[in-house]
């Protein structure tokens, strides 16, 4: 038995037959195995006497999408030309011609399973707050590049800040697959980051806004790569997903605070009253922000940003540190640190009061009896 959870309740995950080709460094059956795994189902080598199956041909990549969509649906099977990519098997169907057909990469013929087309179908990712169609593409060593940007893409979030979806995704790619080719783990590449994030705030402190810039921005592409590898590599952990989302949620503040502290040492410091205003208005907009979040997650079943079109292009731009970081480096260009903060401060306000009324208006809705639902489902 290869590795995976112990848990029965759901199909055992078999991977069919061999494929040298690569992707991120991991060969076709170690990654299937790894993405089963992550997906919360049991691996296995061969079906099971009366136990349910889901079979993976590994002459194709598919999106990990699919291992979500096709384990809740038996008697299934997701084809690319025909040709069987994923089928669930219900216990009571043999699986020998199944597994057959997969390691011919032939088309399935009279199998009564539900066909779902990899061409045709759609679905909504809402763990990654996009509605797109998943992939599944033949997997040899000529198509592996375009596999694994393919892979790449599928873990990237639809609805994000703009640097992080528009300045660094491509060098993000290529960090990706270099990082999962050196073996390195999504853990190394977020702690190699955490120590940018620090380095960042001690030069923010001393005012070398510049050089802590230049750290910052290490840390940031840093943060898209570990979860990009994570997902690409199925090598993600609870732990790992702690310290990387603990790491976001908690350093912005600090980072805005030592702004404000080092622009004693350029000269230009706020007066004492004025500074704790600013960096009261920032953080008290940060963190009422994120409670705003919290609130909509619970009550409407989904992120604040994908309910409206308005949300999600109101993403790219929101007082988080991405954006804030745009602000302070067209400051940094006109030599004024001091103006930069007073704008993030500002910025982070007018974002607060922009989600306000964006939390009012879908209760409003829902005490009119329509329903609050996102426009990527």
């Amino acid at each position: 038995m290869a590795n995976g959870t112990s848990s029965q309740t759901g199909p055992l995950f078999v991977a069919v037959g061999e494929n040298d080709a690569r992707m991120f460094g991991l060969d076709a059956r170690t990654r299937a195995e790894r993405l089963a795994s992550n997906a919360k189902l049991q691996v296995g080598r061969e079906p099971e006497p009366s136990r349910s199956v889901l079979l993976a041909n590994l002459s194709y990549a598919f999106d990990p999408a699919w291992l979500g969509v096709m384990k809740a649906r038996p008697g299934a099977v997701l084809a690319l030309g025909g040709v069987p990519v994923l089928a669930h098997l219900d216990a009571d169907t043999d699986p020998a011609s199944t597994q057959a057909t997969m390691r011919d990469t032939a088309p399935l013929v009279d199998s009564g399973l539900q066909l779902l087309d990899a061409e045709t179908a759609d679905i909504s990712y809402h763990e990654l707050r996009k509605r797109d169609r998943p992939f599944a593409l033949r997997l040899t060593a000529e198509s592996a590049d375009a596999a694994e940007r393919a892979a790449y893409n599928a873990a990237y979030k639809g609805v994000t800040d703009l640097l992080t979806l528009y300045l660094w995704r491509r060098p993000a790619f290529y960090l990706t697959r270099w990082a999962a080719s050196a073996g390195l783990t999504p853990n190394m590449v977020t702690l190699v980051g955490f120590a940018f994030c620090v380095l960042a705030f001690w030069l923010f402190w001393n005012g070398h806004y510049w050089a802590g810039f230049a750290s910052g921005f290490v840390f940031m592409v840093l943060d898209t790569v570990d979860g990009k590898l994570a997902r690409c590599t199925g090598t993600s952990s609870k732990w790992g997903n702690i310290f990387d989302h603990g790491t976001d949620l908690i350093h912005p503040p600090f980072w805005w605070w030592a702004w404000l502290h080092g622009l004693g040492a350029v000269g230009l410091a706020l007066e004492p009253v004025y500074a704790a205003m600013v960096l009261g208005a920032i953080v008290a907009g940060y963190v009422v922000q994120r409670l705003i979040e919290g609130i909509f997650m619970r009550r409407f079943g989904m992120h604040i940003h994908v309910w409206q079109p308005i949300d999600s292009r109101f993403r790219l731009i929101t007082a988080r540190r991405n954006p804030n970081m745009v602000i302070l480096f067209v400051a940094l260009l006109l030599g004024r640190p001091d103006l930069g903060i007073e704008l993030v401060a500002l910025w982070t306000l007018v974002s607060l009061i922009f989600h306000a009324v964006r939390l009012a208006q879908a209760n409003a809705r829902r005490e009119r009896g329509e329903p609050v639902k996102s426009w990527l489902a």
